[in-house]
């Protein structure tokens, strides 16, 4: 199975709880990809595209894609974009349209105020499951329903988890990776 981290808004691949995620499914014999996006300067759905492109092509019914923040709402994107449909997708502090923050609603506008094609990306993917913290201080709960309603999908409360990062604590992602687990049905040992 191959993985894919996507980082968001100011974020970078070695972050947060991706180098523990990546480490423990390498364990288990999977390839896991941790593309470097460019953030806050040259952020633009277009950009990422770009950068994302050298990787499309590992992209089939054994993907897995995992996002964090701003990572979710480019991963539907992307499911917009391939003909194949993936196993599953693992949405960490999801959100669409604007935060309420001018900072960040002017770096992800291109990635969340869009027409998003519903239909094509249920079709490329039938599992999404949402993770958010009770106290997201960047996300509000609303839009991080917004999106999981779009892809009927249930929205999982952490209590206290804040932003799911590092600075809430967040080194480690225990939760979802037992679910990634569960899932996809990977064997872990």
């Amino acid at each position: 199975m191959n993985f894919f981290l996507i980082h968001g808004a100011y974020g970078h691949s070695e972050e947060n709880w991706f180098p523990w995620l990546k480490n423990k499914l390498e364990k288990l014999g999977h390839t896991v990809y941790v593309p470097k996006f460019p953030t806050p300067k040259g952020q633009t759905l277009e950009n990422w595209m770009k950068v994302f492109d050298e990787y499309i092509h590992l992209v089939d019914e054994n993907t897995v894609f995992i996002g964090h923040s701003l990572g979710p709402a480019f991963i539907l994107s992307v499911l917009e974009k391939i003909d194949k449909p993936v196993k599953a997708c693992f949405f960490a502090s999801p959100a669409l349209g604007t935060l309420g923050n001018p900072t960040f609603d002017s770096i992800n506008e291109s990635f969340v105020r869009k027409e998003f094609d519903w239909i094509k990306i249920k079709k490329n993917c039938e599992k999404f499951y949402a993770y958010i913290g009770d106290n997201d201080p960047y996300i509000p709960l609303k839009n991080a329903k917004l999106m999981t309603d779009k892809l009927d999908s249930e929205l999982v409360l952490i209590e206290n988890g804040g932003h799911l990062n590092e600075s809430a604590g967040f080194t480690k992602f225990e939760k979802l990776f037992d679910d990634v687990v569960e899932i996809t049905k990977l064997s872990i040992g």
